[in-house]
């Protein structure tokens, strides 16, 4: 089974303006503290099943670029892609949003699908040697950032 990673928050706005920020990917750079936004290709221009973007992320003086498509999504519930680095799975990032009598529940969840090489590859590429962890502390960074801009209305 594939290893993964999830957090989750409780957020103090509307589930259709929470997935508003999480399904906007190229405002991702505002919220998490390694990706640094995305370009939808190929004429998307949303989130919608199939869609393609170029992911650029960095950490330190490190920077990379993914590529990812849209594999589920579900406005206001749910939004899910996969990420490749030159035709080879890297993991599948999920939002899940769940409406609370106060707002909505969000759960970041990373799944590594990673194989040998790549996971090889990761800390000469990224800088970082424990992913599962480096991903932990990130998603909790982006779900208080993400938490803040949807209750300022952002």
């Amino acid at each position: 089974m594939a290893e993964q990673v999830s957090v989750t928050t409780s957020i103090n706005a509307p589930a259709a303006a929470v997935w508003s920020l999480v399904a906007d990917l190229p405002r991702m750079g505002e919220f998490s503290p390694e990706n640094d936004g995305a370009t939808w290709l190929k004429g998307a221009t949303s989130a919608t099943v199939g869609a393609r973007f170029k992911g650029v992320n960095s950490n330190g003086k490190k920077s990379w670029a993914t590529a990812g498509e849209i594999i589920e999504a579900v406005p206001d519930k749910a939004l899910a892609f996969r990420i490749t680095a030159h035709g080879l799975k890297v993991a599948v990032w999920r939002y899940d949003i769940t409406e609370t009598s106060g707002g909505c529940e969000v759960t970041e969840t990373w799944i590594d699908e990673r194989n040998g090489l790549v996971k090889a590859l990761g800390k000469p590429v990224s800088g970082v040697a424990d992913r599962s962890a480096h991903n932990r502390a990130g998603m909790e960074a982006t779900l208080v950032a993400l938490k803040a801009a949807a209750e300022a209305g952002a």
